[in-house]
This record gives structure tokens, sequence and C-alpha cells, in this order.
């Protein structure tokens, strides 16, 4: 996400720092997280000003938004095709920058021209796993 690429953007500093927040973090964020990062610095700043900035970087192709969990857009600036890695428990997202070959048969298509994937995987992710654990220790 390079500025020239938001020229016709107005650049105030609340969307520079959002943008550098997005940057910053990998984390898949909500625009919640977004505003609760970014309002620190920018205690004025509306949640509308993240969600439009969030809008407006979606519409331009600069991020993307993703629907893997129920009730929250998340959203990736990270363009490089991947997967996704959904902890079931903490509800953590991360990357996977691996290829999955899925031969999806023809006539499943119903004329449909397949241009990308995405396969989201989910399981219980370590920090939780160790939490689970810890808390069968002190339960016996």
């Amino acid at each position: 996400m390079e500025l020239e690429e938001l020229k016709d953007m107005k650049q105030t500093p609340q969307r520079l720092a959002i943008i550098e927040y997005l940057k910053e973090n990998k984390i898949h964020p909500t625009a919640g997280d977004v505003y609760k990062a970014v309002s620190e610095r920018f205690p004025t700043m509306s949640f509308a000003t993240v969600y439009n900035t969030l809008e407006k970087l979606k519409e331009k192709g600069m991020l993307v938004e993703l629907s893997i969990d129920p009730g929250k857009k998340r959203f990736d600036c990270d363009l490089r095709p991947h997967h996704h890695l959904i902890c079931i428990r903490c509800r953590e997202v991360f990357d996977v920058f691996k290829d999955y070959y899925l031969e999806l048969p023809e006539e499943e298509f119903n004329g449909f021209e397949l241009v990308g994937m995405q396969v989201d995987f989910y399981g219980i992710c370590r920090r939780c796993k160790e939490l689970e654990r810890k808390n069968i220790d002190l339960n016996l």
C-alpha cells in the first residue's frame, strides 16, 4: 500500500495513521480494532472516518475484506495470494503462504469462470491449546 496509490484520496493525518496501522499490523483487524488503535493518537476521530477509509481502500483494491468471522468484517492488506488459518477459540487469523491445488469438477462450475481461490483452515492455535492445558492442569 503506497501513498502514490492514494493520490485521489484526501490524505489527512487520520487516514495516513489508519494506513500506517494496516501496513504494520498483520492481524486482519476489524474496523473496531483499527479505530481503537488509531484513536489513541487522534481521540476526536470518529469511527465513521475509519470505516469510510477502509471502504475506500477496499474499493481501490488496496485491501481485501474477509468474511471469516461471523458478524465482523476483517481486513487484509496483504494482497499476495494466500490462505488463512483461523483459531476457533480466540478468532486470531494467521496467513498461510503455501499453494494448495484443489480440483473442482467441471460440472460444479455451472458456467462460472474461476479466477482465484482462498482456503480457510480452522483449528485451535498454540496459545489457546497452552491455556487449555494450563486450565486442565490447575483443575487436577
